[in-house]
């Protein structure tokens, strides 16, 4: 006999289990989020989950905090390729589009669900291995593709029934715009220098418009004095963001305009935003997006328009968790079978029943420990089924199976003809046209 004791083994801290029933919650909003997507006609991609390190590198933007502090990156052993657990997921849908030359015959709407990493310091809302959900339109230039995201954000808000979600809106102009904003942003907070953290000192001269998005309330006051971005904007990027309002405004979307909004990724041009909320403390953005036209000629493709959004599912469903309880889903019939042998004729019926398109739990157990029919009885009322299915010796040499009440009526049962199955087998569904005694 084998002794030998082995160490209990866990997830990696930050990476966590979704267990039942939590995952009927996002079974519920991944088919909530399905149904809305092919309402606005975006398509599915799924692309991996590694991709080359350069690809978030160029993409992202080398002074990035994802790039610097938060990838997990590693050497593959065998060929010695840079690879990366990609820490987002629009860097990974362009560089699909690109490579297959997806946009060769006009504009693409996508969408995409899947794992993110990030090494960060585990918190409500902020895990090393987290789930986004997203949606990129790749190819179109107008304002009104802006406009249809964060409609499309908007619409899902409103399916789930959230309330206090707001969004924020700001233009990023285009390069040349930032760059003379970026010159008289610089040598603000040069003149301000000691009012400036550790942070701040490092990424004055790489990435200043990442200073304005500082979480430091000692810097607040020196933020909201800086230079505005809004303020450098040439005519056109004015025309794309008041064309994005007026579409908005239409549609009674109401928004802020926050010129300290950046985005922390250095794709994005003309439009960002973000959906925030107050419920969740500090992680209160719960999606996030905008235009990134350059992108796509920056990993190799072609020059193409684009833009898109992302949400945090993780932070999506602790808002519907505090706002909207869900209960646990249940089996709609418990099939009580008080003995074993009898199995091969009662998973056939259950088939049937299964077909029909009717949820079943079937007991099962040990031959030694199969359980009595009043242990049977409590298992199936702590299933939260609405009904048994009594499948008993004496029924079942009849021919026959009882349907006995669970919750409505508890208690009240009938009889049903096995050989008439598929007649009535729908019927549990709509109860009220089954007469119980």
């Amino acid at each position: 006999m084998n002794d030998q004791k082995f160490e209990k083994l866990s997830a990696v801290k930050g990476m966590n289990d979704i267990l039942p029933p939590e995952s009927a919650r996002w079974e519920w909003l991944e088919d909530k989020v399905r149904g809305l997507m092919a309402r606005f006609a975006y398509r599915n991609i799924r692309t991996p989950i590694v991709e080359h390190t350069p690809l978030f590198v160029r993409g992202l933007g080398e002074v990035t905090d994802v790039v610097e502090k938060e990838m997990y990156s590693f050497e593959d052993r065998l060929n010695g390729e840079a690879l990366t657990l990609r820490p987002e997921n629009t860097a990974g849908v362009v560089r699909a589009v690109a490579e297959h030359s997806l946009l060769y015959d006009g504009g693409k709407r996508l969408y995409y669900m899947g794992p993110m990493f990030r090494h960060e310091r585990p918190q409500r809302g902020r895990y090393r291995q987290f789930h986004q959900i997203g949606a990129e339109a790749l190819g179109f230039p107008g304002p009104e593709v802006d406009a249809e995201l964060i409609l499309l954000a908007h619409s899902l808000w409103q399916e789930l029934q959230l309330q206090g979600v707001r969004l924020e809106l700001n233009s990023l102009g285009q390069p040349p715009e930032r760059q003379a904003h970026r010159v008289a942003l610089i040598a603000y907070l040069e003149a301000h220098a000691d009012q400036l953290d550790e942070d701040a000192k490092r990424r004055l001269h790489s990435n200043p418009l990442r200073i304005l998005d500082t979480k430091n309330p000692a810097m607040k006051a020196l933020v909201e004095g800086a230079p505005r971005l809004l303020d450098f904007l040439g005519e056109a990027s004015l025309a794309h963001l008041n064309a994005l309002k007026n579409i908005l405004d239409a549609n009674g979307v109401a928004y802020t305009i926050n010129p300290r909004l950046v985005r922390g990724l250095d794709y994005y041009n003309l439009t960002v935003f973000e959906f925030v909320t107050d419920s969740l403390g500090s992680q209160g953005t719960i999606c996030a997006g905008g235009r990134y036209d350059d992108l796509i000629a920056q990993i190799g493709g072609k020059a193409a328009p684009a833009v898109g959004w992302a949400f945090g599912v993780e932070r999506v469903l602790e808002l519907l968790k505090e706002q909207a309880p869900m209960a646990a889903p249940a089996p709609w019939v418990y099939a009580i079978v008080p003995e074993a042998q009898a199995m091969p004729q009662v998973m056939q019926a259950l088939s049937g029943v299964r077909r029909a398109g009717v949820s079943v739990q079937m007991h099962a157990g040990a031959a030694e420990t199969w359980g009595s029919m009043k242990s049977q009885f409590k298992k199936a009322d702590a299933s939260g089924a609405q009904w048994a299915l009594i499948f008993g010796a004496d029924e079942m040499a009849r021919g026959e199976v009882t349907l006995k009440a669970l919750r409505d009526g508890v208690g009240a049962q009938s009889a049903l003809a096995l050989s008439a199955l598929s007649a009535w087998a729908q019927t549990l569904l709509a109860p009220e046209s089954i007469n119980l005694q």
